[in-house]
């Protein structure tokens, strides 16, 4: 996707790839702390890319927000990266599987497998396999549709994301709120709705690849375990997204 239209804030903007590689060109990258996006070849902490670019202040809008429309235009973002120096120039480098990135301990706005970061990591990684992204709804303010649909050649997917539940609240005014639900119980509801949005989906475009796309948890993997051949049946297929923001693609 080279452009994406979005409302910020009762805003409408329109951002294209080129505009950020432009406003980009040549500023010093500030330290990044959590999440951070690929421009030009440097690693930029995602708020001041997208504060940048986009020319709205960061107090304004959530890492999850600028991960997410980054990542629809085709750059790399990134999740819990290291702190660093701000006059280094970044050296990239690759996170296997086998040092998995820990979850930030902070607050539940800034875990890895909140709906949000989920959706991101898919998008980076079907751009990465040289899929096209049509479109890329905002989960935050819960928008209507699907969460991701993708195309490669004559095929086009549609994914419903979900992520794992949090005891607190990603609400800041609620922060030190426990939640009365636990997340094991909420992670099957949410599974739940996933499956009726994927059977919705096959049902209103049975030509698309109908894709469920969940955080790796044993919660969500036994639920999975549960119901894989019904849904292998109906068609619709299962992605991981695992802690270090990589996806297992089919």
């Amino acid at each position: 996707m080279e452009q994406v239209g979005f409302t910020l804030n009762g805003h409408r903007h329109t951002l294209t790839r080129g505009q950020v590689e432009a406003v980009l060109a040549g500023v010093e990258p500030e330290a990044v702390r959590e999440h951070a996006v690929v421009v030009n070849g440097v690693l930029f902490p995602v708020k001041q890319a997208f504060e940048l670019a986009v020319g709205v202040p960061r107090s304004e809008f959530n890492s999850h927000t600028a991960r997410r429309h980054l990542a629809a235009l085709g750059f790399e973002v990134r999740g819990e990266i290291a702190a660093r120096p701000p006059a280094t120039r970044p050296v990239a480098r690759s996170v296997t599987r086998s040092a998995p990135m820990q979850p930030a301990a902070v607050t539940a706005d800034e875990e890895w497998h909140v709906e949000a970061n989920v959706q991101a990591a898919v998008v980076t990684a079907l751009t990465r396999a040289g899929w096209s992204i049509r479109s890329v709804a905002d989960t935050a303010t819960k928008a209507r549709g699907d969460d991701i649909v993708a195309q490669r050649g004559n095929v086009t997917t549609g994914i419903e994301v979900k992520g794992f539940p949090s005891r607190s609240y990603a609400d800041p005014a609620r922060a030190g709120e426990t939640k009365p639900t636990a997340p094991s119980t909420q992670a099957g509801h949410w599974f739940a709705q996933a499956v009726l949005a994927a059977m919705r989906l096959r049902g209103r475009e049975p030509s698309w690849r109908s894709v469920i796309a969940l955080p790796d948890f044993s919660r969500y993997r036994n639920l999975h375990a549960e119901t894989a051949d019904s849904l292998t049946a109906a068609q619709i297929e299962v992605w991981w997204v695992h802690q270090d923001g990589t996806v297992d693609l089919p």
